[in-house]
């Protein structure tokens, strides 16, 4: 049997993590316009569970793509550093597009918040395959 490395370590926790953020959000998606139409005062309570699962999963994401970025040797290929700059910036609108779902008073911050901030992770995690596969 292979021994574990602080390489699959790393990877391990960043994709478990992003799955979890990622993943949650389409499960809530697809629960929520359900439990609005039976119970519409649990919708709240159910995020909030989310959320609490959500966010540290966000921050593991966050911290292990950090330390994947130094670990990767991508000096002089411009093509991968861009890809990454457009990765960052795609997990970044997702964090702060989800905060202000969470945390808006408005329909339109609630929906566009939520729609930004699931699209956007979508993305940030479509790049991260790129980034892995496209050497």
């Amino acid at each position: 049997m292979l021994s574990p490395t602080a390489e699959t370590i790393r990877l391990f926790l960043h994709v478990i993590a992003a799955s979890v953020w990622v993943g949650g959000q389409v499960v809530m998606v697809g629960l929520v316009p359900q439990i609005r139409k039976t119970n519409p005062d649990a919708v709240k309570a159910i995020a909030n569970g989310f959320g609490k699962i959500a966010w540290p999963a966000f921050v593991v994401a966050v911290v292990t793509g950090i330390w994947n970025v130094f670990e990767v040797d991508a000096g002089g290929w411009a093509a991968y550093q861009v890809t990454l700059g457009v990765k960052i910036m795609l997990v970044a609108t997702s964090g702060v597009a989800v905060a202000v779902h969470q945390f808006g008073r408005s329909k339109v911050a609630l929906a566009v918040g939520g729609a930004v901030g699931f699209l956007a992770a979508l993305a940030a995690m479509y790049v991260g395959f790129i980034l892995t596969t496209g050497r």
